[in-house]
């Protein structure tokens, strides 16, 4: 093959197995779950993962400042959902990073999960958008025997003003609980986890 035509080939191929990753990473969408209670839910099925990412989007009568007020104050944890056996703030800055331990709950036989969150916090009141970011870390408590370590996880809050007063907040997240908890379970439960958390925090500010 003459060295013209041979550089040719050479660059095609090269083309080929660039875009054929790329192209499967476009072709991931979130599915719409579930559209009740002026909740939406989608799931995600994220490329070399078993399980699903999940995002719920709520739109709440009440201005986006004082909603993400809420959202980030770590302290206020109440409402987080009724799974919760302990939650320790480590770190609260306001408006700035938080750092907490949390326990979940789970009926026997199962064992308790537990991890540690690190959230950084991106507050423009400028252009009125407010965000969280949390993601675990895995050194900073020590682990312990009666409880499995959560391997992997993120979530996100984003609050932005919405017509007339109100504000649309999204919340996105995966979670790996690792252990003996077949896949097809979890991908089922994750729905149900945004919804309470959007639900419980809507009720939370129909009462400020």
């Amino acid at each position: 093959m003459p060295k013209l035509h041979f550089n040719r080939f050479l660059f095609a191929c090269l083309f080929f197995i660039i875009q054929v990753p790329v192209c499967h990473l476009y072709a991931q969408s979130w599915n719409l779950v579930r559209d009740q209670d002026g909740i939406k839910i989608y799931t995600l099925k994220e490329a070399g993962k078993s399980l699903k990412s999940f995002k719920g989007i709520i739109d709440i009568p009440a201005p986006a400042q004082k909603v993400f007020a809420v959202i980030e104050n770590v302290n206020d944890h109440a409402w987080w959902g009724a799974n919760l056996s302990e939650v320790k703030v480590m770190i609260y800055e306001k408006n700035k990073r938080s750092r907490y331990y949390v326990e979940y709950r789970l009926p026997w036989p199962l064992s308790n999960r537990d991890l540690v969150v690190d959230v950084t916090v991106n507050a423009d009141s400028l252009n009125q958008v407010y965000r969280t970011q949390a993601n675990q870390l895995q050194s900073v408590v020590p682990l312990y025997p009666d409880k499995v370590r959560i391997p992997n996880y993120h979530q996100s809050w984003t609050v932005t003003p919405s017509a007339q007063g109100a504000s649309q907040v999204i919340l996105e997240g995966y979670a790996d609980p690792s252990g003996n908890i077949p896949d097809w379970i979890i991908n089922l439960a994750i729905v149900d986890t945004p919804v309470n958390m959007l639900r419980e925090l809507r009720k939370r500010m129909e009462n400020h």
